[in-house]
């Protein structure tokens, strides 16, 4: 299915969650010399335009980093993550960064980046983006649930792993999880952090179940809820990350952290954030 396109929703909520967590996982990487590869296994486009195009039709980032852009008095690693989106803008928010251009922005000489992108439309954007930079970043039209296979284990054995599919087609759930289950065989060692949509079905409950079911003596689940769920039963009302083989100092920043963002975010009395973790 290829109708998917993650314009609409470029800043929302979600993206801000998401990205959030990215940056943190990518900060602690950092504090070690050696080099590292970041994967991302359905990348989009790279940078979204939020005046003009699809960013424009619901202007979900309104109620999403615009809000956070915003706020005052907010603990560093918030301040740094609205920091990091202010340099991709010059006076007013113009532009929201995906997951790779996020990505970059951490990424030292020697660490590199493989992107996978199935659309034609956004990989082709996504190719326009990192023009060159091929000596650092490798983007292929592939679907990176197989793709990945190619890159585990990656030669400096340090990675960091985005998988965020659009979970248009259901089976995707199981595709994740299937996934991940071949790639901790590949390289158990990997950070892999699966963002998921928090929706009136059973499937996303069922996949990160089935996740902690994989015994990993790792792992952080974060969800945010900001909205009570539809009586009608559609649309997203929060999203959350599993995380296999978390930064050890993650669960405490989030702890310090998710409370603020959740207010920040929250569209009604009902928001609330989850955190759970395990480290061996």
């Amino acid at each position: 299915m290829l109708s998917y396109r993650h314009a609409f929703h470029a800043g929302n909520h979600a993206d801000v969650l998401k990205h959030y967590v990215l940056g943190l996982v990518l900060d602690y990487m950092n504090q070690k010399d050696k080099p590292y590869w970041y994967i991302d296994t359905h990348a989009g486009a790279g940078m979204y335009s939020l005046t003009e195009g699809y960013a424009t039709q619901n202007a979900e980032f309104e109620q999403g980093i615009a809000k956070l852009m915003s706020a005052k008095n907010l603990p560093k690693p918030l301040a740094d993550f609205v920091a990091q989106i202010q340099r991709f803008n010059t006076n007013t928010l113009d532009f929201y960064p995906g997951s790779p251009m996020v990505a970059q922005d951490f990424l030292r000489a020697d660490d590199k980046m493989r992107l996978f992108e199935l659309h034609p439309s956004d990989c082709k954007l996504l190719i326009e983006n990192f023009k060159g930079q091929s000596k650092q970043v490798k983007i292929e039209m592939q679907d990176g649930f197989t793709g990945i296979k190619a890159c585990l284990p990656p030669p400096p054995r340090r990675a960091a792993v985005l998988i965020d599919p659009p979970y248009e087609d259901k089976q995707d759930y199981q595709r994740v999880v299937s996934m991940i289950k071949d790639s901790l065989t590949r390289f158990a060692t990997g950070t892999y952090m699966v963002w998921y949509p928090l929706l009136q079905r059973p499937e996303p409950r069922d996949m990160i179940n089935d996740l902690m079911h994989l015994n990993a003596p790792n792992w952080l689940h974060v969800e945010m809820n900001i909205h009570e769920p539809s009586t009608e039963g559609f649309g997203m009302f929060g999203s959350g990350l599993f995380v296999i083989n978390p930064p050890w100092t993650l669960p405490n920043i989030l702890a310090e952290t998710m409370p603020v963002l959740t207010q920040l975010l929250a569209l009604d009395e009902t928001a609330h954030y989850e955190l759970e973790s395990q480290l061996a």
